[in-house]
């Protein structure tokens, strides 16, 4: 348990930068100790992201989408951000149907994550996809995305892989497993 500390002060806040997608803001802020400081985050779009470990017929659902930062194709699970006055729930379930082609009839949540506290403050709702069924929405992605079904029985092999290497996907791994371990078998 986290013992109580008073937070900082927030003296000043002001966008130094933005793209259409990032907006960073400069924080100068004052400690309890009296030390000043300018840190630097991508502020929140406010609505954050969610992350889904769709789970059918003994395989688990995964998507091999372009990575821009890596200049690469990447494995992972679908994901993408809530839109204004979504719920996370019906995010991850749209983010399904645009990526993978599946829709679910059951989510569970697993844990809300954040990539980087010190310099993001966007968190992502990451749940196991239950019951799915065929169900395809057209995404905003430029290219279709392939799927891949992998055999949940072989799920650690996945740490193997080249190309799944992404911190959230490989979190969200572990995540399910731990959680499909633990719930009641039907």
């Amino acid at each position: 348990m986290a013992k109580s500390i008073k937070k900082p002060k927030i003296i000043n806040a002001e966008i130094v930068a933005q793209s259409r997608f990032f907006k960073i803001e400069a924080l100068d802020l004052c400690f309890s100790n009296g030390q000043q400081r300018r840190y630097e985050r991508m502020k929140s779009n406010g609505n954050g992201a969610v992350m889904v470990v769709p789970v059918h017929q003994g395989e688990l659902i995964l998507v091999r989408e372009y990575a821009a930062g890596t200049d690469s194709y990447e494995l992972g699970f679908p994901k993408g951000l809530i839109d204004p006055g979504e719920q996370a729930e019906v995010a991850a379930n749209r983010e399904l149907m645009e990526e993978a082609g599946f829709g679910a009839n059951r989510f569970s949540p697993l844990k809300s994550l954040q990539l980087a506290p010190a310099y993001f403050a966007n968190a992502m709702q990451v749940f196991v996809a239950q019951d799915l069924y065929p169900k395809a929405l057209p995404g905003d992605e430029p290219e279709p995305m392939e799927v891949v079904h992998w055999p949940l029985a072989r799920a650690m092999e996945l740490l193997n892989e080249p190309d799944f290497n992404e911190a959230r996907s490989v979190c969200a791994l572990l995540l399910a497993l731990q959680w499909l371990n633990a719930a009641p078998q039907e």
